[in-house]
C-alpha cells in the first residue's frame, strides 16, 4: 500500500539558516507513513519508532516537497514504511532525493491496543521484494539491539555473561 503527501514549504516551516527544520520534514514523514498503513490495514495506526532518517540534502523554503510512502513488510501488529523525500524547484523544475526514513506502525483498536494486520498480498515485483528482505533485516536488528538492552547486568554495569568468562 502507498500514500504520497505534497506539500509546499514556507517561511513557518524554516529554521534560522533559511532552509526547512529537518524535524518538519520528520513530522511530514510520519504523516505519510500513518496515512500508508492506515490504507493497508483500514485501522488506527500509530508510530513505534523510526528505524533511521537519513538527510540527504537541504529543502529551501519555496520548494515543494513529495513525500512517497510504501508498506515494505508486515508482521503480526505491526509493519515497517519507507518514506522517500524529494524536494522540487518549481522555478527550474529540478527534483532532488532529501530523504529517506522508515518507521514501525502498528495497528491499534479502539482501546489503544495493538490489532493483527492482514498481510501483503503476494508479488513478484523485485522492488517490492527487495523492500520486504531489507524490512526483515532492520527488524531482526531492532530485535537483536532490543534483546541486548534488557540483558541482565552486573552490580557494575557490565552485561552478565552467565560466568565462566574469559
Amino acid at each position: 500500500m502507498r500514500a504520497t503527501l505534497v506539500e509546499w514549504m514556507g517561511p513557518q516551516d524554516a529554521n534560522g539558516g533559511g532552509f526547512v527544520h529537518g524535524g518538519t520534514i520528520m513530522k511530514l514523514c510520519d504523516e505519510a507513513a500513518g496515512l500508508a498503513a492506515f490504507r493497508h490495514c483500514r485501522m488506527r495506526c500509530v508510530t513505534a519508532g523510526m528505524d533511521r532518517m537519513s538527510f540527504v540534502s537541504r529543502v529551501d523554503i519555496g520548494e515543494v516537497v513529495t513525500l512517497d510512502a510504501t508498506v515494505n513488510a508486515v508482521w503480526r501488529t505491526s509493519m515497517e514504511v519507507g518514506v522517500r523525500v524529494t524536494a522540487e524547484n518549481v522555478r527550474t523544475g529540478e527534483v532532488r532525493h532529501t530523504s529517506t526514513a522508515y518507521l514501525t506502525m502498528v495497528a491499534i483498536n479502539d482501546a489503544g491496543g495493538p490489532m493483527p494486520v492482514p498481510p501483503l498480498p503476494p508479488t513478484d515485483d523485485p522492488v517490492a521484494l527487495r523492500r520486504g528482505r531489507e524490512a526483515q533485516a532492520r527488524r531482526s536488528n531492532r530485535l537483536a539491539e532490543r534483546e541486548a538492552f534488557q540483558a541482565p547486568t552486573s552490580a557494575d554495569g557490565e552485561v552478565a555473561d552467565g560466568g565462566g568468562g574469559a
